[in-house]
């Protein structure tokens, strides 16, 4: 009876581990930000889920479904670097991150890709290599994936290009993640569903794969 007490006590630890938020502790003072939290004058590009600040040298475009026309991810290219975003709905008490993070892993894993956890300036963070598609030599690609558990929302990252590798770029990008503004809405939807993004006021023509 004793070790089926202790084993609860296992299990319950390590499902509060997998629960609890994982943010940077500047969260709402540097980002990303919630919708309540943003300057409001400043001249965002609104997508729906969320809002992308304008910047020299940033170029936006929208991963559509093929099959439901949906937009699904932002794509910003930025100092030499991609950055894909992606804003799903979350409990209010509760994060997303550490669990989807465990789930990517295996996932890469099961592509035959390499996977390292390691601290990032947003917290665990997860740096993959992954065999590059249609490429001969065992060339790899690398990626970053980043996540922080906002306010009724998760945002996911993923970083690939020089932003992958190198110091400088990797900053730059990690700023360009900062400055987006998650617009979760009063609306109930299930955890982990997608925040509904959107093509911006007059460019219907932005939006590619």
């Amino acid at each position: 009876m004793a070790e089926s007490n202790e084993n609860t006590g296992i299990d319950e630890e390590l499902e509060e581990l997998l629960t609890e938020k994982s943010a940077p502790e500047d969260r709402a003072e540097l980002g990303p930000l919630d919708e309540r939290e943003a300057n409001a004058v400043r001249p965002y590009v609104d997508l729906g889920g969320v809002k992308v600040l304008p910047r020299e040298g940033l170029q936006l475009r929208l991963e559509v479904e093929e099959a439901t026309k949906r937009v699904v991810a932002v794509a910003l290219d930025y100092a030499e670097s991609t950055l894909q975003v992606q804003p799903f709905a979350a409990p209010r008490s509760s994060g997303l991150w550490h669990e989807i993070r465990a789930q990517i892993a295996e996932q890469i894993r099961r592509q035959g890709g390499r996977i390292e956890e390691q601290d990032g300036p947003f917290g665990p963070e997860l740096r993959a290599e992954v065999p590059a598609q249609g490429q001969q030599g065992g060339d790899t690609r690398i990626a970053r994936f980043i996540g922080v558990d906002g306010p009724r929302w998760f945002l996911r990252g993923v970083i690939a290009g020089k932003g992958a590798v190198d110091p400088d770029a990797a900053e730059q990008v990690e700023d360009l993640f900062r400055s987006i503004v998650v617009v979760r809405g009063a609306s109930p939807m299930p955890p982990r569903d997608l925040i509904p993004l959107q093509v911006p006021q007059g460019a219907a023509g932005a939006a590619g794969d």
